[in-house]
């Protein structure tokens, strides 16, 4: 045998090896087919095949994460939104991924653009707004339930934007607005029905001890003073207590003369 031949016979061993052998990755699975029909499905690893009469699929069992385009949808009081969601999912069964369905990433697309589309519509614009994860988890369900037959698990769908037409940010900005000027008003009523129970009970103190008003007339001059107004305003039951101290004065300095008489 001369030269050329054992190189040819190399040149051929090594094209049937390189046909041969097939890596299947830690997060994939080899779905083999030999003359079209499936035979078994190897493990991560070195594998052999034979050459021109098997095939191997390889599909991934990592988590793929999916974006749900963005859809119009009207809910059920007729508001025109547009909701954007995001799909995970994974492949659990790789025979079933290979053989059930021709796509599995674009058939679980497009059930997801469907299921957005059928699930958000029958909720309100409140609902949808307030009660996301329910309506996420719905989603994901009916999802879920489309794709095992294809061996596929969906883990979570979450929705990510929900657009609302200018007009109606505009009137939920109002009805937020009104919202808060209403919690506003009803804090300020408690404020004054604590504050006018507090001076009441005060009054009543007072009433029983009139030096007590007094004294609270003094220690307000006294915080008046420390600012060091230009103008300062007296009470009038302070002017009427010094007016009466006065009278006092006078009355005992008219005893005392006539007594001295």
């Amino acid at each position: 045998m001369d030269i050329i031949s054992m190189i040819i016979i190399g040149i051929v061993i090594l094209i049937i090896l390189g046909l041969s052998i097939r890596i299947v990755n830690q997060y994939e699975r080899g779905v083999v087919f030999r003359l079209g029909k499936v035979i078994g499905v190897k493990e991560p690893g070195l594998r052999l095949i034979i050459p021109l009469v098997d095939r191997m699929v390889k599909p991934s069992l990592q988590i793929v994460t999916m974006p749900i385009p963005s859809q119009k949808i009207i809910t059920q009081d007729n508001v025109s939104i547009d909701v954007a969601a995001v799909a995970y999912f994974k492949v659990v069964d790789a025979y079933k991924a290979v053989v059930e369905i021709e796509n599995y990433n674009r058939a679980v697309n497009q059930i997801s653009q469907t299921t957005v589309r059928s699930v958000v519509g029958q909720f309100t614009l409140d609902e949808v707004l307030s009660e996301t994860p329910k309506i996420n988890q719905k989603i994901q369900e009916i999802i879920d339930d489309h794709s095992e037959p294809w061996g596929i698990k969906v883990t979570n769908v979450e929705i990510k934007d929900i657009k609302l037409p200018d007009s109606m940010q505009r009137a939920i900005a109002l009805q937020a607005e009104a919202e808060r000027e209403k919690r506003a008003k009803i804090i300020s009523a408690e404020g004054e029905y604590l504050a006018a129970g507090k001076l009441g009970k005060a009054a009543d103190i007072i009433s029983e001890h009139p030096v007590a008003l007094q004294l609270r007339i003094m220690q307000v001059l006294s915080n008046i003073a420390a600012e060091k107004n230009s103008t300062i305003v007296f009470p009038a039951q302070l002017l009427n207590s010094i007016r009466d101290v006065k009278d006092f004065m006078e009355s005992e300095l008219g005893v005392m003369s006539k007594k001295e008489k």
